[in-house]
């Protein structure tokens, strides 16, 4: 795979098609679209064979370029920037991966963005119960050093059913569980970006390891697994 960074030309593309995101330019200009698409392409998939170093990745989905303004008010057509997110392999490894490469707009996530409801209710009572390996884990300086803080969506007060007074309700009321890190256009155009965020990923393992633990057990420690 020959693309091993990221082109400034393809951000001044992106620029270019955010300035003038109409259908009659994009197709005029829809060949350097896929020469660019392509080059990209080749960088996710070698973060992929990265990734499957230290993680079982099952899959890479490349998001389209095309927008859904069915229900949106924004009815320009297509997204200025390149996204993917890769998957981890069975249902013992829980947590997801995503890349979005946009000018001034790069960033990794990573965790935990839509839980389903059985889900977020068993993260709920494990942290209700004992939240001290949790934060642990988040808190821990070289974790804390690439990731910064847990970031989501919370309630205002506390879920039904939980006490507001709880002493984690500051984690218990969260209802996602992620982590992003932005980078810099400089950054995302140097020869080491790659390996960044692969290195960035890596660093993720824990928190994974500890979230799939609890979403595939019950609050006894037994397996729901068969």
């Amino acid at each position: 795979m020959e693309n091993q960074t990221i082109q400034k030309e393809t951000f001044d593309f992106l620029k270019e098609l955010g300035q003038n995101n109409n259908r009659d330019w994009f197709t005029e200009h829809k060949d350097i679209f896929k020469s660019h698409e392509k080059n990209v392409k080749a960088f996710y998939e070698l973060l992929k064979e990265r990734m499957g170093q230290h993680d079982d990745i099952e899959k890479l989905k490349m998001f389209r370029i095309y927008r859904d303004v069915r229900f949106s008010s924004d009815k320009t057509p297509y997204k200025a920037h390149f996204a993917g997110s890769f998957s981890r392999l069975g249902a013992h490894l829980r947590g997801g991966y995503y890349l979005q490469l946009k000018p001034g707009e790069t960033f990794i996530a990573t965790g935990f963005w839509q839980p389903n409801k059985e889900d977020l209710f068993r993260i709920r009572k494990e942290l209700e119960m004992d939240a001290a390996p949790f934060r642990k884990v988040i808190n821990a300086s070289p974790f804390k050093k690439i990731w910064g803080s847990l970031e989501g969506e919370e309630v205002k007060t506390a879920p039904k059913g939980f006490d507001k007074e709880h002493p984690d309700i500051d984690l218990i009321k969260k209802k996602q569980f992620i982590f992003v890190k932005n980078f810099s256009d400089k950054e995302v155009f140097a020869p080491t970006f790659l390996d960044e965020v692969n290195d960035s990923f890596l660093a993720i393992r824990p928190y994974f390891d500890l979230m799939s633990e609890i979403l595939t057990t019950n609050l006894n420690g037994e397996s729901l697994l068969r």
